[in-house]
């Protein structure tokens, strides 16, 4: 990682039921393809699958949404925002972690 890009967050949690939930978001230099100087991933899903339950990233410069193995471009409302969906979608049990 290059001295430009700080870890703001970087969380994970496993579960026993196989399933894994992650937030990460970093500082990275304001540019065209990150406008807002924020790099971020919610992620929740099977452990060791390529297609997430649901994940919200902007990793190559735009807003998605990823349902499965669906990908879709998001406005994007602000990372509390973005934060409070992907934890309204988690099961009702692991909400409390997050």
């Amino acid at each position: 990682m290059s001295d430009d890009v700080t870890v703001l967050e970087d969380e994970i949690e496993a579960y026993a039921d196989g399933t894994v939930a992650r937030v990460r978001v970093l500082s990275v230099p304001t540019s065209e393809r990150f406008e807002e100087g924020i790099k971020y991933a919610y992620h929740y899903g099977e452990a060791g699958t390529d297609d997430p339950i649901i994940r919200f990233d902007n990793h190559h410069g735009v807003h998605e949404l990823h349902l499965g193995g669906e990908t879709f471009e998001i406005d994007y409302p602000g990372l509390a925002e973005i934060f409070r969906a992907w934890r309204a979608a988690l099961p009702p049990e692991k909400r409390d972690d997050w």
